[in-house]
């Protein structure tokens, strides 16, 4: 039975086209993924559904959900539809969560707005969804703040809030992007079973077809707000039939080349490295507890070298990387950098500081949208005792931008006039421009969809051939450090538990951690494989 239906959606903000006679259904306990690049209005056509659009939008065609058309549905009849018929599950956790409301507050929150239960029911209804999505009162009571949960919990606790009443439809936007790989297959696999239990459709967006490969029912395929192919997964992803489709795949897939390691010689020394915080006493005169995020930890990245650093969330990458970084001093052990310690005393050493940049995440929040990206780029030059002045000034800019494949004329622009893989190799211009010894990539490009993604790969192979880089590559996306490192350190509770040859490492496991990570990554199925499954199907 047809639960969504919708027909020729068209979609303009203030004249602007953004969605064009968008058309797919979801029946009910069934599966739909749309899949496309940034820009391609999956979320738009998500937000449409919901009735979310922003001032200046002007829908057109029908969003049928059972017999009711919801863009001729008044706002106070959606306030009763949303969360009761439709709910939404989205990208960022904890953005999506109130920091000052506890997780009960928040779950139960849905169900009073909406009067369906008393409020002693509604917050035993709130302890009942939060037990379905695996946070049981013993280690998640309904007092606990969003603060306090990892990633994935704050995940589960907005899935919770989405289907304490059960709506019929569940829109996914993005779920499980910011997730490390075991993290995101435990939250998959959990809508699934929620999909199964309740018997509600599920509207999944996601730019990686990899993540919904073995998941949805069916696939569309959007692009510049149209959809340019659709159908069931297996016989989508055997017979693509257009060249973005294909396009997709392939990026999702896309390996690189890089330049073969010079002869070994030590750079950066981590040698026995111990971080620890302090936990609350238990009782009034109790010993304070310690939490090692990092436990005595040892490696060396040689000049020349592309390291990867891979764990689930809490396992202590970021402490790590921020002890390297000169950021977190360590209680114990020692990291040199070129044979010089990066802490003297409990104080940064400076003269090393400057010979190590950093790459983030986010490539818009790295920036200050009010400098343009001549002032953004050279920011490394406060490290230097003598930077460069005048017309040397201009030409670095230059040279630091068109070696990322951008124009030197991009300098006078700010950084909103750019797309995500533009600013990511904006920030990767501005930790080149001094030159440094070390560059630290910290989730890159988790950020990108994939054929950006693909885009900001090659450039890094680019960059490796030119300049010879060094640098520690931390991702939790496993086909990503597969393809752009050497060796790969695999991290848990603090510890190195296996370290290695790339290809080695991800070839023959040896830790059972190791595996569960390979294991638990999204994988797209072998395309001959698939063919001859549905022609012998069919």
């Amino acid at each position: 039975m047809t639960l969504l239906n919708i027909e020729n959606l068209t979609l303009n903000i203030h004249g602007t086209p953004i969605l064009k006679d968008v058309g797919f259904a979801i029946e009910k306990g069934r599966i739909v993924a749309v899949t496309g690049e940034s820009g391609s209005g999956k979320s738009m056509t998500a937000l449409a559904v919901m009735q979310l659009l922003p001032e200046g939008a002007a829908c057109s065609g029908a969003v049928m959900l059972d017999k009711t058309d919801v863009l001729t549905t008044s706002e106070s009849d959606m306030c009763k539809m949303r969360g009761n018929d439709i709910g939404m599950v989205f990208q960022e956790p904890m953005t999506a969560l109130n920091p000052v409301k506890t997780i009960g507050d928040q779950v139960a929150e849905t169900i009073l707005i909406h009067g369906a239960l008393g409020k002693s029911e509604a917050y035993a209804r709130a302890r009942e969804v939060l037990d379905r999505v695996g946070l049981n009162a013993a280690q998640f009571p309904l007092s606990r703040f969003p603060h306090e949960l990892s990633g994935g919990q704050r995940q589960r606790v907005v899935i919770a809030m989405a289907i304490a009443l059960r709506p019929k439809l569940l829109i996914a936007d993005e779920p499980t992007t910011a997730l490390d790989v075991t993290t995101q297959a435990q939250i998959l696999d959990l809508l699934k079973e929620l999909v199964d239990d309740f018997g509600m459709g599920m509207l999944m967006i996601t730019h990686d077809l990899a993540v919904v490969a073995d998941m949805a029912d069916e696939i569309v395929v959007m692009r510049k707000g149209e959809v340019v192919e659709s159908g069931p997964t297996k016989q989508l992803m055997a017979h693509m039939k257009h060249p973005y489709t294909r396009m997709l795949f392939e990026a999702s897939t896309h390996q690189v080349n890089l330049p073969d390691r010079p002869d070994p010689a030590p750079l950066l020394q981590v040698k026995n490295v111990t971080r620890a915080y302090g936990l609350p006493r238990k009782k009034l005169f109790a010993k304070p507890g310690l939490f090692k995020a990092v436990d005595d930890i040892s490696f060396t990245l040689s000049r020349g070298e592309r390291l990867g650093l891979v764990g689930e969330s809490g396992c202590g990458k970021s402490t790590l990387t921020r002890s390297i970084l000169g950021l977190n001093p360590v209680q114990s052990g020692e990291i040199l950098l070129d044979g010089e310690p990066v802490f003297t005393g409990k104080k940064p050493n400076l003269s090393v500081r400057r010979k190590m940049q950093v790459v983030f995440q986010d490539p818009y929040g790295s920036f200050n949208p009010r400098h343009r990206v001549d002032r953004l780029v050279t920011e490394p030059f406060h490290l230097l005792d003598n930077p460069p002045k005048g017309r040397a000034l201009q030409d670095a800019i230059a040279e630091a931008l068109t070696s990322v494949g951008l124009q030197a004329d991009d300098a006078r622009k700010y950084i909103h006039e750019f797309s995500g893989g533009q600013r990511q190799r904006i920030a990767i211009a501005r930790a080149l421009i001094i030159r440094p010894e070390l560059i630290i990539f910290d989730e890159a490009v988790s950020a990108l969809d994939v054929s950006v993604r693909a885009q900001v790969l090659d450039l890094l192979a680019e960059l490796c051939e030119r300049y010879s880089l060094t640098y520690l590559f931390i991702s939790h996306d496993l086909s990503v450090v597969r393809t752009v490192t050497d060796r790969v350190l695999v991290m848990q509770h603090g510890k190195i538990v296996e370290q290695g040859e790339t290809e080695q490492v991800f070839t023959h496991p040896q830790h059972p951690y190791t595996r569960q990570l390979i294991e638990a990554a999204p994988k797209l199925p072998d395309l001959e494989t698939l063919k001859r499954t549905v022609e012998n199907v069919s």
